[in-house]
């Protein structure tokens, strides 16, 4: 169903990312849809499993090319549909992303996801300098205690949105892993000798130490706005020491070293153990970034709490660090967070929200939402009919 909607401006007047327009087809939940929306924050609600987690999917896979929720496109294809089609407008600029189901007729021998930009195909990673998001979701609460590879996603994503060429870097580091470990288990089955490995340990190490090396830069780059943002949340926490992300490698540099000499040293040392257990034992596939203050390791001692309140400085100080990197602040995605948090947590993460020129949040029930950010909202209402689930604004 088609909307139309003006929000309330409770911004400062600045210009950044919005989404002007949104259409869908065959996505998830959703049929059809399509919704034009204006500045503000758009406060999205329905009950559970109506559809609003799927509405800011399909945001985040227009401005990254991929969805937040799955690394596998076609579970975002309607059941029944071969092809999901998502269209948005973002300024001057015609975001159109399709994502083919496997085996399905509309496949061929095509590509499974097809991107364009103003009617161009282009690459995935395009799309990060059309439609800036910062993303702040539920699963985004285990950040802190959570698994490496939460910490490492949220390091990539970001690194992808500010340094260039890290996407690049990225990609190709994650080919020559994969071909290093597929010839690590021909070895050890005696299929393939070690000769092979030097082919693909080249850009292994090349690309391993670019991405080493850049994700010291951009933490570096985050320190200032993640103290700054904590300080501000929490001044009683903070009296103790700075909240920082601190990067934890398999490779440390010795004295002299560079990020890639460091890994080409480790590789050697590893180099019979990985070919005992048929896998790549170090490299920055398998590193870590830890939240510290005072010197101590978060996930080691702190509350509920004080894990929320770090993960929220985090996610402003990314909101902050974004702006910073061109003056354009990005769309905010708040995907059902604001329960997590206690009045004063939320208190602040209205302020910032009513200072952007765009925010969507998602939320059961418009009453748990702080009534100043009700007063300056549009409101959409997800309901999951028989047809797919249906937005209205209003």
């Amino acid at each position: 169903m088609g909307a139309t909607a003006g929000a309330g401006i409770g911004t400062l007047g600045l210009v950044g990312t919005t989404l002007d327009s949104l259409r869908l087809t065959d996505l998830r939940a959703y049929a059809t849809l399509e919704a034009r929306f204006g500045p503000g924050p758009h406060l999205v609600w329905g009950p559970n499993a109506a559809g609003k987690t799927s509405l800011l999917e399909a945001m985040v896979v227009l401005a990254r090319g991929g969805s937040h929720r799955t690394t596998t496109d076609s579970e975002l294809v309607r059941w029944g549909a071969d092809v999901a089609r998502l269209e948005g407008r973002s300024g001057s600029d015609e975001i159109e992303v399709a994502l083919v189901r496997p085996g399905s007729a509309a496949a061929g021998s095509g590509a499974r996801k097809r991107v364009r930009v103003n009617g161009v195909a282009r690459r995935p990673a395009a799309l990060a300098d059309k439609l800036r998001v910062v993303l702040f979701a539920p699963e985004d609460m285990l950040l802190v205690v959570g698994s490496p590879s939460l910490r490492r996603a949220t390091i990539d994503q970001l690194a992808g949105t500010l340094l260039p060429g890290y996407a690049a870097d990225l990609a190709t580091y994650g080919r020559a892993l994969q071909q290093r470990n597929g010839l690590l288990r021909a070895i050890r089955d005696e299929t393939a000798g070690r000769d092979e490995l030097r082919y693909w340990d080249v850009p292994f190490l090349d690309a391993g130490g670019a991405i080493v090396a850049a994700r010291h830069e951009l933490l570096r780059r985050l320190a200032g706005p993640l103290a700054a943002a904590h300080r501000e949340i929490a001044p009683e926490e903070s009296a103790g020491g700075s909240l920082q992300l601190s990067y934890v490698t398999n490779a440390p540099p010795e004295p002299g070293e560079t990020a890639r000499d460091a890994l080409a040293r480790r590789l050697a040392e590893t180099a019979e153990k990985e070919l005992w257990n048929g896998t790549t034992l170090i490299g920055p596939h398998r590193d870590d970034a830890a939240f510290v203050m005072a010197g101590r390791d978060l996930a080691a001692f702190a509350s509920r709490g004080q894990q929320r309140t770090a993960i929220l400085a985090l996610k402003l100080a990314e909101l902050d660090l974004v702006t910073a990197h061109d003056a354009r602040p990005p769309l905010l995605l708040l995907d059902d967070v604001f329960s997590e948090l206690d009045p004063a947590r939320r208190g602040h993460l209205v302020r910032r929200i009513a200072e952007l020129p765009q925010a969507f949040v998602t939320t059961t029930t418009l009453d748990d939402l702080d009534p100043a950010l009700r007063a300056i909202a549009t409101t959409w209402e997800v309901r999951p009919d028989e047809g797919g689930a249906s937005l209205r604004g209003g």
